[in-house]
């Protein structure tokens, strides 16, 4: 989850809240394929999916009654805030009795919140859940707004003094990390009231993103398109991704290009609305004396600048795997020219294998078996108890991911299976993340009980790379090892090339921006288009309608999230290969992991991990694993 200090102002339940308020909860940005169902076939209501494939949201509420009841309960709190407002440095005992307030109203906020997201996304045209997102959210701001003097208050207590409080209270001594982050954001912390004004001002900020969710996942209308037997197929986000699988070529082209129509007819509006958001990043950043919006997101985390840089800067300087992977793919399709609709089909159609929401979870616990049997037994709890919800109906959100954080209560995942092999992946994917805010929920004190986006994706990208490990450990033949070893490569083409990329581009547009440089729609698409370009190489023709994608990706609206899909992916990548060499040390290393939460500085969490973020050496180790992938594709390839 993010912790957005810097753009709400100091308040605990903030930064458990934010990040779900933006949707961030580390959702799979390609949103992995999904298999479509036949075009004729509407996709089935709530009702019609049996209650085991259904989340249970009564283990955070038996009823809405009792979400009224929590909501009334912080409405009053902004008044019990009020009691301790120029009152922090009076005394340890007041300072204290404000945090068991602010962490009370953290706790119940955390769950009120995530039962009305997770309600609305069952049904985003339910407006009774709906009514109750928007009012939580506006109260989310409003609680911020009244804790805002919190955080400047406690930095004008004389250190001295403060550290006397913390010696003195058990309590306040759990808070010393947090109080250590407070002092180190000084800089960039304003007055009461400076604080105050940028928490009201959240809700206007959070409007870009909102409103391009609900044009994504309700609004936008898709255009009706002949499927491979000529049957009319209306597009919807899960059928555009598992279109791209399809060996049928020309099927591919017309749902890629339909599926961009909507996209490109609106693009006056989605640029507005893709500008309006990063203008609102510029505001903030120069509200707290940040020299840019990517410094202004990386400081709260205690990221360098400097590790997003060396990113970007060591995978430009070794794109030759990937421009090695189109070629490849493009010669053994046979294809005089290679399309963006090109670079999802399998090479290998003769082992798809379609699998049940039951098989594949039975296929996770196999593969995940090298973390230990406390991790599977809590795995099992998540299969078994309703923390999933599985299906894909009316009115549904789209895509996947993990609810996060929830104070007191598991957390939720949220996915919309098909059968796929990638929906299996997709499920070991979101259940690391899960695990992950499981772990650090149940051994963390409420101010570290939540863990960084810099580290967010460590845990379902190890989960990935285990499972594909173990299926090509026991692929049945030739064939199916290749296809799976084509999953690799794919994987590291989306998550490490593909969010690179996207991190490029998200950094160009701010520098951009920030030196009062204009971006149209048109401007936009060149810059994107040339940026795919040069990811994929030569051997790529891109499509107009692929210079457009900056119009539909929602994680441009997460504020410089998407490089640590990258930065995470080669860090999970190293911590595999020390599990699978070094065994129980290893994994006990990587279980601190998941229970450090915010404990420590997310760097290092890591180091201790045993991964080294700020070295471009986990970084050029996928560029290697990638080459020797390649190597062994074309070995398998070329034997008889």
């Amino acid at each position: 989850m993010i912790i957005f200090y810097y753009k709400l102002g100091r308040v605990m339940f903030t930064k458990k809240i934010m990040g779900l308020i933006l949707m961030a909860t580390i959702t799979v940005l390609w949103n992995h394929s999904i298999k479509a169902q036949e075009a004729t076939v509407e996709l089935p209501t709530r009702d019609e999916i049996e209650v085991k494939y259904k989340w249970n949201l009564t283990d955070i509420y038996p009823d809405d009654r009792q979400w009224e009841k929590d909501f009334k309960w912080l409405e009053n709190a902004i008044q019990e805030y009020k009691k301790y407002e120029g009152r922090l440095g009076e005394s340890a005992n007041t300072l204290k009795e404000c945090l068991i307030l602010d962490e009370k109203a953290g706790t119940k906020l955390s769950q009120a919140y995530n039962y009305a997201s997770m309600s609305k996304d069952l049904d985003l045209n339910n407006v009774t859940y709906q009514g109750m997102y928007d009012r939580i959210s506006t109260l989310a701001s409003n609680l911020a707004a009244a804790s805002a003097f919190i955080r400047p208050e406690i930095l004008n207590i004389p250190e001295e003094k403060l550290w006397s409080f913390v010696e003195s209270d058990s309590y306040l001594k759990t808070y010393k990390h947090y109080f250590e982050n407070i002092l180190r954001m000084k800089p960039h912390t304003l007055s009461k009231e400076e604080e105050k004004l940028l928490a009201l001002a959240s809700p206007v900020e959070e409007v870009p993103y909102s409103a391009f969710g609900f044009f994504s996942d309700a609004d936008i209308q898709f255009p009706v398109v002949k499927d491979a037997e000529g049957n009319d197929v209306k597009i919807s986000h899960g059928r555009y991704y598992a279109a791209l699988e399809s060996t049928d070529r020309g099927y591919r082209e017309r749902v890629y290009k339909g599926f961009y129509k909507p996209f490109m007819e609106y693009k006056n509006t989605l640029s507005a609305l893709f500008t309006g958001n990063i203008k609102a990043l510029i505001f903030n950043a120069k509200a707290r004396r940040y020299q840019s919006t990517r410094e202004a997101a990386l400081t709260p985390n205690n990221i360098p600048v400097a590790v997003y840089d060396n990113l970007i800067n060591t995978v430009d300087q070794n794109l030759e795997p990937i421009h090695k992977w189109a070629n490849l793919k493009k010669k053994i399709l046979n294809l005089e020219e290679f399309h963006p609709y090109d670079s999802y089909v399998t090479l290998f159609p003769g082992v798809r294998k379609k699998y049940s929401f039951e098989e594949g979870k039975a296929l996770i616990l196999e593969a995940l078996k090298p973390l230990g049997e406390d991790y599977i037994k809590n795995l099992k709890s998540a299969f078994e108890n309703r923390w999933i919800d599985v299906y894909e109906t009316r009115g549904k959100r789209s895509g996947a991911y993990s609810s996060g954080t929830i104070i007191g209560v598991h957390p939720y995942v949220l996915l919309n299976w098909n059968n796929t092999l990638d929906d299996v992946f997709t499920l070991a994917h979101e259940m690391g993340h899960n695990m992950h805010s499981y772990y650090t929920e149940k051994n963390q004190p409420y101010p570290y009980a939540d863990y960084s986006i810099f580290i967010a994706e460590v845990a379902s990208t190890m989960n990935e790379a285990l499972l594909l490990d173990y299926m090509i450990e026991h692929a049945q033949s030739k064939e199916e090892k290749m296809a799976l070893i084509e999953k690799n490569l794919n994987s590291i083409t989306t998550t490490f090339y593909r969010q690179t990329n996207f991190a490029e581009m998200e950094k160009t547009v701010n520098d951009m921006m920030e030196k009062g440089e204009p971006l149209t729609p048109d401007k936009l698409c060149k810059l994107n288009g040339d940026l795919y370009q040069k990811y994929w190489g030569p051997a790529m023709t891109v499509d107009k309608e692929e210079t457009y994608s900056w119009s539909r990706i929602p994680h441009y609206y997460y504020n410089f999230y998407v490089y640590q899909y990258a930065t995470s992916f080669a860090a999970s990548q190293a911590l595999a290969e020390k599990i699978k060499k070094e065994g129980q040390p290893a994994i006990d290393k990587y279980l601190a992991f998941l229970k450090a939460g915010n404990s420590k500085y997310p760097i290092d969490v890591l180091i201790d991990a045993g991964v080294d973020m700020k070295t471009p050496a986990p970084i050029l180790a996928v560029v290697h694993k990638m080459n020797y992938l390649l190597d062994e594709l074309g070995q398998l390839l070329n034997e008889k």
